[in-house]
């Protein structure tokens, strides 16, 4: 039986915690996992004062639930295990998570899986600003694993990316791929501008059919059937989505740059004709 925490309290003041993880808790008793430490706003308190505990550890899986949009930091340093959000859940999700896999039915605000190392997490609804990206002062950001998110997200997706795979569902704000290391984005939906700016190697796919305007400092390369996009395509259907089946067969209009980073990364747009 899984670990069962539901909150009690409707977040006015911002809950935050870090630790309570599958791999963390799962020797760990009822009674100890409810003294564990959270911070409420700067103000020190214990798990029992916010959840309800029951259920058992052992078998490394934690279901959240409750209003959880003003409690941030779930998943954070997670290693291995199961965590399941049932709602809505607040910043930071899977932040430098390692492993195991982290799914939230609702919507996510900010940081999902920011320098997360690996693991997979996938949110169901909406998300924030900077998914899988580096904080502020940071040399890089998400080094490994998979972010799946089905709704729109906001700006900045991929910040200083250095590996791994990221896939939005709906649309995004600007800046995709800011400062981008290398590693793998894929938007199916509509975006904003200045993708790509300082981006040095990686991959950023449009899959839908708009075409954002890129910066000047890209340059267009050749019209073409990535053998890797069906590989891509592959991985996206095991992981649940659906694909059309004629995007595997679609031709696609590559664009080298950021050239004053070099020009290595790479840009994929659905072509029109």
């Amino acid at each position: 039986m899984a670990l069962q925490l539901q909150y009690q309290n409707s977040a006015t003041v911002p809950l935050e915690m870090v630790g309570v993880t599958p791999d963390k808790v799962r020797h760990q008793s009822l009674a100890e996992i409810e003294q564990l430490e959270v911070f409420h706003g700067n103000e020190p308190g214990v798990l029992a004062d916010f959840f309800q505990v029951s259920g058992d550890a052992g078998d490394e899986t934690i279901v959240w639930s409750g209003d959880l949009s003003g409690v941030h930091w779930i998943g954070a340093e997670m290693e291995s295990g199961s965590l399941r959000v049932e709602g809505n859940i607040g910043r930071h999700v899977g932040s430098e998570m390692s492993g195991g896999t982290i799914e939230v039915t609702g919507d996510a605000s900010d940081w999902v899986g920011a320098e997360m190392r690996g693991g997979m997490i996938h949110v169901a609804g909406r998300a924030g600003h900077l998914i899988g990206s580096a904080y502020r002062g940071s040399p890089q950001g998400m080094t490994g694993g998979t972010v799946r998110i089905d709704g729109d997200v906001g700006n900045e997706v991929g910040h200083s990316m250095r590996r791994g795979l990221l896939i939005i569902g709906g649309n995004c704000g600007d800046l995709i791929g800011f400062n981008m290391l290398a590693g793998t984005i894929c938007l199916f939906g509509e975006s904003g501008i200045r993708h790509g700016a300082g981006m040095r190697r990686g991959t950023l796919a449009f899959l839908g059919m708009e075409r954002p305007e890129l910066l000047p400092t890209f340059r267009y390369a050749c019209r073409y059937q990535p053998n890797m996009l069906r590989l891509l395509l592959r991985r996206l259907t095991d992981l649940g989505m659906k694909i059309p089946e004629a995007l595997s067969e679609s031709d696609f209009d590559l664009y080298h740059g950021d050239l004053i980073e070099g020009g290595r990364g790479e840009v994929l747009m659905r072509a029109k004709d």
